[in-house]
């Protein structure tokens, strides 16, 4: 192959930095579930904060070792892996009595156990790890045993999630009253559970996964040939009828395929080869993948894709219909390209409608496929790109941390199991040589003449069906364009006759007693939220009449267009990226704008500087350090006045910006909506910094940071930046070197930290306010039952101000945080 993209050699696509991320147990998370790469410790359920169903995979049994135990052999690490293996042996128990997923510990801790099963006995036959009798195999049948009651239904679908010690149906076991569960849980059972059953003997798990499955095949609808994504595993009855390739559905799919190629049952092909028929049929709008209403498939459910459906090009490789894989994986690509990342959902014009990605590996795996399947080296030039991306945005001093946002490329202390089982697995597939891999890899059927009358039970011959090397390219080069552009939207109509409301959405305001009697007059209340938003909510039946009635919907509908209109011009998130060391630009913090002082989407370098605490802490009045806080970004905290007057405080005691950090305890962006700072009703042009604000939780470890090192040093920008732009000339040099710490003496880089860009002013807006703190919150329109009509708007409102914060000190702020701090001085020894 003479492109040079051929000459990609797996030392350059995996180095050994990035390998020794495997040993992430002995570093510093083992036996925890997994690791937080941020704070560099292991998640452990329980002592964590909840995050919901997520928290569910983790059952206290080493989550990531079993499920990286293949990959570690598959690395050719047959040391580390025969080390694995013993301690999984040893330390790990499946009896906690702790509730679980059935579906994650399925796919994740069986399959880990069956695929380290089958490398150990593959070392064994070759003269190594002699000592190994079936232990994983063992621990294997023991989980089998235990996930089993969940089977224990009418449709035989299990419930969603079991007690690992209890089982369910039974007040011990916290489990077993739910009575939905997603298509691709009680679908993605048939590969781990008949592995088991044929290396075991026992029929027992084979049998319960084909009858879930059969049950599925059974409730599909019969015109369409869809499932939907939720089901009652009762009654069997659809819950969710809308049906697609991505969450909820996506895994169904793949195992069906899958089963057949595993296990030659042709059952199997036969119900993959009905569901795709339909797929391409209804959901597919090349190179889209929409969802869909089952009973009515020619109506769309959504207008958006979530990440889940990048493995479809993959399985459509297995199948054999690469033009769609190609021209699907694609649309990802350019989609990936735009945004560094895939996305956790992305609309139909390609713009974020999820901002998160969490390192998920499904696009890197249609990538491996489409390579095999195609050999062009146009894919490992996407392999390259995701490999640069990692690298460039993810990763941390102790592993690689998923993305919050990644418009701002902000960070989440969090690295999923399947990062280091699936990501780095495809990855190194993708690049390895023949001489590379410990055993052959699974090869698709490729025979010299392609017969018609069996395409659909083998994979064609990619060559037969691409004679011209330049047609994949060609299918490419459309879709790349209109990755670039937008979808253009409808216009909106008023019909004649149907005259205007006597109030007007946009002159709205929630403290203006007139609009307040308007709104009643129309049937429409106001509830004041906690957030500082308020809700609309229209009952026609209490308007004063019928024509205030129409008046009020009329009103409600334009709020909700404006509502609408006002997120989608919403400011995005900004970044705080701390640069200074160890940090060197790893930590990024997600941030919420101002809608007044510097625009940061305007200054192409940023603002650069070392922070330093105001005193006041609540900047509310002139500043009592103004002398150490000029040329640096003061940090303040909310409440007391409104971000304005802050604004202006530090402004005259010569700071080049300000972060806000929140005086609500335990707040994380995490879980709370974007911030959008406005202004205190007074013409703001005379600020020409920029403020941005920072959640308790985001502001803390900087605050932590500040204790810790004394000297930090933050940009501030609309995005993280390369972490090459963030290191001065000595700090490249030692970071190149990976010497942290410099010798005393060495010549220092002082350019400037805060070159501020002239202010275009008209970018700036003013809300009038009358409450502190006046914040603009992301907005919200929803549809509620029996309410009649509903809308959310933000009208500035503040909670109530503690009155205590001000004497509050910055160690009573930081006292949670203790524990992170041991943890940051794992970053330097990491390092080095």
């Amino acid at each position: 192959m003479g492109s040079p993209l051929t000459s990609i050699s797996l030392s350059e696509a995996m180095n050994r930095d990035e390998k020794n991320k495997l040993r992430y147990g002995s570093d510093h998370a083992y036996p925890a579930d997994e690791l937080m790469p941020l704070t560099c410790r292991g998640r452990v359920r329980g002592l964590e904060p909840s995050r919901g169903d997520i928290d569910d995979a983790l059952g206290k049994f080493s989550l990531t070792l079993i499920d990286t135990l293949d990959t570690l052999a598959l690395l050719n690490k047959t040391v580390e892996f025969e080390e694995a293996v013993r301690r999984v042996v040893a330390d790990v128990r499946l009896d906690n009595d702790i509730v679980v997923s059935v579906f994650e510990t399925n796919i994740r801790v069986l399959g880990g156990l069956l695929g380290g099963h089958s490398m150990a006995v593959m070392l064994k036959e070759s003269g190594r790890m002699v000592w190994y009798q079936d232990e994983l195999l063992h621990m294997a049948k023991d989980l089998g045993l235990r996930l089993l009651p969940a089977f224990n239904t009418s449709s035989g679908l299990p419930y969603p999630r079991v007690n690992l010690r209890y089982g369910v149906r039974g007040p011990e076991t916290r489990t077993g009253t739910e009575t939905d569960t997603c298509t691709a849980c009680a679908g993605t059972i048939i590969l781990e559970f008949a592995a088991l059953s044929r290396f075991t003997g026992d029929p027992t798990f084979e049998a319960h996964a084909r009858r879930a499955l059969d049950f599925l095949w059974e409730k599909r609808q019969r015109n369409s040939n869809l499932v939907g994504t939720t089901i009652n595993i009762h009654s069997g009855e659809w819950v969710s009828r809308d049906s697609g390739v991505g969450a909820g559905i996506d895994s169904y799919y793949e195992y069906l395929m899958k089963a057949y190629i595993l296990l030659g049952d042709d059952r199997f092909l036969q119900r993959f080869n009905t569901h795709y028929a339909s797929i391409m049929k209804y959901i597919s709008q090349p190179p889209l993948l929409l969802d869909v209403h089952i009973h009515k498939p020619l109506l769309p459910a959504r207008t958006w894709m979530d990440s889940l459906l990048a493995f479809f090009p993959g399985l459509q490789v297995l199948k054999g219909d690469i033009r769609p894989a190609i021209e699907t994986h694609e649309m990802l690509y350019q989609v990936t390209k735009k945004h560094n990342f895939l996305p956790e959902a992305f609309t139909t014009d390609f713009r974020v409608h999820w901002a998160q990605h969490p390192l998920r590996p499904e696009f890197a795996e249609s990538t491996y496929f489409l390579y095999k399947a195609t050999r062009d080296p146009y894919y490992l030039e996407v392999g390259r790109t995701i490999l640069e991306n990692l690298n460039r945005f993810a990763r941390v001093p102790c592993g690689f941390a998923a993305m919050k946002d990644v418009r701002t490329g902000s960070h989440e202390d969090r690295m999923d199991s399947f990062f280091l089982a699936e990501m780095f697995k495809y990855l190194f597939l993708l690049f390895a040589e023949e001489d590379d891999l410990p055993f052959n890899q699974f090869l698709l059927f490729a025979g010299e003449e392609l017969d018609d009358s069996n395409f659909e039970w083998t994979c064609p011959n990619t060559r037969l069906l691409f004679p011209d090397p330049t047609f994949p390219r060609n299918l490419r080069e459309p879709i790349r364009s209109a990755v670039d552009k937008s979808c253009p939207r409808p216009t909106t109509h008023r019909e004649p006759g149907m005259g205007r409301p006597p109030l007007r959405a946009q002159d709205f305001m929630a403290n203006n007693p007139e609009h307040l009697e308007l709104l009643r007059r129309m049937g429409v209340s106001l509830i004041h939220l906690k957030d500082g938003r308020v809700q609309l909510v229209q009952h026609a039946t209490q308007a004063v009449s019928a024509i205030a009635a129409e008046d009020g919907m009329r009103f409600m509908q334009e709020m909700m267009e404006l509502s609408s209109q006002q997120q989608k011009e919403q400011l995005p998130p900004r970044a705080v990226q701390i640069v200074s060391h160890p940090y060197f630009g790893r930590v990024v913090l997600t941030a919420g704008p101002a809608q007044f002082g510097l625009d940061l989407s305007k200054s192409s370098s940023g603002v650069r500087g070392f922070v330093t605490v105001a005193e006041p802490y609540n900047g509310c009045s002139e500043l009592s350090n103004g002398e150490i806080v000029a040329g640096r970004i003061a940090l303040l905290q909310r409440g007391q006045c409104m971000f304005a007057e802050k604004a202006r405080h530090i402004h005259k005691a010569g700071a080049i910006g300000g972060i806000v950090i929140d005086d609500n305890e335990g707040s994380s962006s995490d879980t709370a909506p974007l911030f959008q700072m406005a202004g205190d009703g007074r013409n703001t042009d005379d600020v020409t910094l920029p403020l941005l604000f920072l959640f308790h939780k985001e502001g803390n470890i900087l605050l932590e940071a500040l204790k810790e090192y004394r000297e930090v040093e933050v940009l501030l920008s609309d995005k993280a930046r390369d972490r090459g732009e963030t290191l001065s000339k000595t700090e490249r040099r030692c970071e190149y070197e990976k010497i942290l710490i410099c010798e005393e003496g060495e010549e220092k880089d002082h350019t400037s930290p805060a070159s501020l860009e002239p202010v275009d002013q008209s970018q700036l807006t003013t809300q009038e306010q009358t409450t502190d703190d006046s914040v603009l919150g992301q907005e919200s329109v929803q549809p509620a039952e029996g309410l009649g009509s509903y809308v959310s708007v933000d009208v500035g409102e503040e909670p109530a101000v503690d009155g205590d914060s001000s004497s509050q000190s910055v160690d009573s702020l930081m006292a949670d945080w203790q524990e992170d701090l041991a943890a940051f001085k794992q970053m330097e020894k990491d390092e080095l």
